[in-house]
Parts: C-alpha cells; structure tokens; sequence
C-alpha cells in the first residue's frame, strides 16, 4: 500500500486512540470565584459565581452555633489554628445554610478571599486527588460536603478519615473541612447495634466507624425549633424582603402552613416565605 493509502487508515487509529485516552484535566482559575464545585471524573473545580445562601442575620435561633463556627472559620481564613466542623441534627434545621452564610460573612472581612469548595459524599475517595491541588493553591479552602452518612458497605468514609487526622501528608494547612449529617455518628443506630450484636469484641465493632466523628474538633448540633423561633425566622425574612401584612395575619399562616408539613425548622419557613411571596406577587432577592 502506498503513502496515500495508509493515512486515513492511520488517521482513524489516531483519532480512536485520542477518545480512548483519559479526559485532560482543565486548568484551575482560583481567581474565577470564591465557591468551587469538584468534579472528580474530570479532576476540575467548577466555579460558582453565585452561590445560593441566605444572610448570615437571617439565620435565627442558632446563634451559639452561629458564633462557634463564625470564630472557628475566621481563625483558620487568619492563618490560625482552626478545627474541622461536623455539623449535625435534624433536617432543615439550617446546617448547611450556616456554612454557606458563614464563607460569606467571611470574605466580607478578609482581603485575601476563603475558598468554598463543595465535594459530593460519593466522590469522597477523591479526596487525596483534591487535596493534593489545594496544597499548591494561593488561597485558604473550606472542603464542604452537605448530607454525609454512610452504610454498611460503603468503605468510602476511610478515605476521609484518613485526611482529617490521619495518614502521612494529613490535612493541607491551608485545607479545613466542613461535613452535615442527620446523624451524629454518620452511620445509622441499627448498624452500629447490629455491628455489636455479632462480634467478637463489639467495641472493637464499631470503634473504626464511629470514630471518624471523632476526627472532627467542633460537633454542633441541630435540633427543631419551637413555635417562638420559628416565627422569629419567619419575621425576619418578611422585614428583609418586604412582605407587608399583619404579623398575626402572617403567623396564622405560618402555623398552619407548618402544620401540613408536620414539623417547625428553618426550611419549613423559607418554603413558607416563598409561597407567601409569590401570592403576594413579590421576588425574593438573595
């Protein structure tokens, strides 16, 4: 076969050979924002030019909380030693919503701005790949995973424990890690009971499982609140975005529109506050 005859043959291997290869890893702009999304299959930070919170004096009825993980967080975006969070309870309690309203009180205060980088739980073996472009990097990075738990044939929680307090490199100086659960130990109650029914040492059992909690330095937790509170959240929101009715009209609502939902927290009254803004005919800037 002449010269002619083999390139496109050649051709079609090369380009064969080139969707075969792994993705090439995009370059990372640090200077693009100040919240990061990691895409583990693509070893890329997405940047989040708007992340979606709510201001920190919003968040009522958690304010000794508020004020741990405020000081907790300004400590470590000072260069001082600082812990990594678990923050646990029940749902819709505002956990996530803390660390989110905390990152940008932060970065309102500080020159050199906090990076907030959010992994999903699934991706948490990535984790040592993650840290390794956060060591390199200018900036200061809270690692944040929202709803963490595990099962008991999920082994992904040892790569994470290993980064929080363990292994040789450990955690980046410049890396602190932010974790929510509905669960205090990550793991469900009749894992753990079932883990001591059937060993050996039941101690021992569940000893490598729960305490990875244990690697975490702040535990803040999370619970309910009471109808006080929740009409505190509720007035607060309708005064920052201009909602104008009768508080006793507005909280007449809110009892019964929490009611249908069978619990009082946090999200109950920002489900509530938006309902009540589009009757009104009224949008929500954040």
């Amino acid at each position: 076969m002449s010269i002619d005859e083999i390139r496109p043959l050649l051709e079609r291997i090369a380009d064969s050979l080139e969707r075969l290869a792994p993705t090439r890893a995009k370059p990372i702009d640090f200077s693009a924002a100040d919240a990061f999304v990691w895409h583990a299959e693509t070893s890329w930070l997405e940047p989040i030019p708007a992340v979606s919170r709510v201001h920190i004096n919003l968040l009522q009825g958690i304010d000794r909380n508020k004020d741990i993980l405020l000081d907790n967080t300004r400590r470590f975006a000072e260069g001082l030693p600082a812990n990594n969070a678990l923050l646990w309870g029940a749902r819709g309690t505002g956990k996530s919503s803390l660390v989110k309203a905390v990152h940008a009180a932060i970065n309102l205060a500080i020159k050199s701005p906090l990076k907030l980088i959010e992994i999903h739980r699934e991706d948490l073996v990535t984790l040592p790949r993650l840290l390794t472009l956060l060591r390199a990097a200018p900036h200061r990075s809270v690692i944040f995973c929202d709803d963490l738990s595990f099962d008991a044939a999920d082994a992904s929680y040892k790569s994470l424990k290993a980064v929080l307090e363990g292994g040789i490199e450990g955690r980046p100086t410049n890396v602190l890690f932010y974790a929510t659960s509905n669960r205090r130990h990550l793991m469900p109650r009749d894992m753990i009971e079932n883990e001591r029914s059937t060993a050996i040492n039941p101690s021992e059992a569940v000893e490598e499982k729960v305490s990875l909690s244990d690697r975490f330095g702040l535990w803040l937790g999370f619970h309910n609140c009471d109808q006080e509170t929740y009409f505190a959240i509720i007035d607060g929101y309708c005064r920052s975005f201009g909602l104008d009715l009768p508080a006793e009209e507005v909280q007449a609502q809110a009892v019964e529109w929490s009611m249908t939902r069978g619990a009082r927290s946090g999200r109950v009254a920002w489900q509530f506050i938006q309902d009540l803004a589009g009757r009104l005919g009224k949008k929500i800037e954040l």
